[in-house]
């Protein structure tokens, strides 16, 4: 194996790796509501923003395909994670420890939340790829840094609108909900553009 092909397979690992881990770690810390400059905002926006960017970073890596594949994989894990969460604060504690009522109580999942944060996640992670690879077909490899933007401007919207709409509408009063909504799509926006630098970060796979 040569070394720009093998740096390439790192680079690939290493991406796809830190968007699973940016998922997960977004779906736990999405359990938390803040206030920040006077909107609400759930806290896993800190950091799944990034995940739009990273996601183009394997595209652009491993190709359409490949991001696909990274994308229903992350949904799966955060499900398994979700899942195990919920066995663990159900099963029985160590009574010598004492109820340990914690754990159930900061990490057993709202499905409800769950569901709208991975139905949000594929759909809109499916878009942006297609988008990407859309502007990769029409005009080949000029101005990457548009690529990001131009396919982030459609997947964050679509993706705020899913999961605001499915996890809280309903649930919480209908202000809220739209403070939610601007929150992160305000929030996720800004983050593309602090974000747009990365794609240089790695080697467009070679074509087929």
């Amino acid at each position: 194996m040569n070394s720009d092909k093998q740096s390439g397979l790192v680079s690939l690992a290493v991406v796809s790796s830190l968007y699973v881990a940016a998922q997960l770690l977004a779906n736990v810390t999405s359990l938390r509501i803040l206030m920040i400059a006077k909107f609400s905002i759930d806290a896993g926006t800190l950091i799944y923003p990034f995940t739009f960017t990273l996601r183009d970073l394997v595209h652009k890596s491993g190709g359409i395909r490949v991001a696909r594949a990274v994308v229903i994989t992350a949904a799966a894990a955060n499900l398994f994670m979700a899942g195990l969460y919920w066995l663990v604060a159900r099963l029985p504690p160590d009574p010598s420890v004492g109820p340990q009522l914690a754990f159930g109580q900061v990490l057993s999942p709202v499905w409800r939340l769950v569901f709208a944060s991975i139905v949000a996640q594929v759909v809109s992670e499916l878009v942006d790829g297609e988008v990407y690879q859309l502007w990769v077909n029409k005009l080949g490899h000029k101005l990457q840094w548009m690529r990001v933007l131009t396919s982030n401007s459609v997947s964050v919207p679509l993706d705020s609108a899913l999961f605001c709409g499915l996890a809280f509408i309903g649930r919480m009063p209908f202000l809220v909900v739209v403070s939610i909504f601007w929150a992160n799509v305000i929030v996720k926006g800004i983050t593309t553009l602090v974000s747009l630098p990365w794609i240089y970060l790695v080697k467009e796979k070679p074509a087929a």
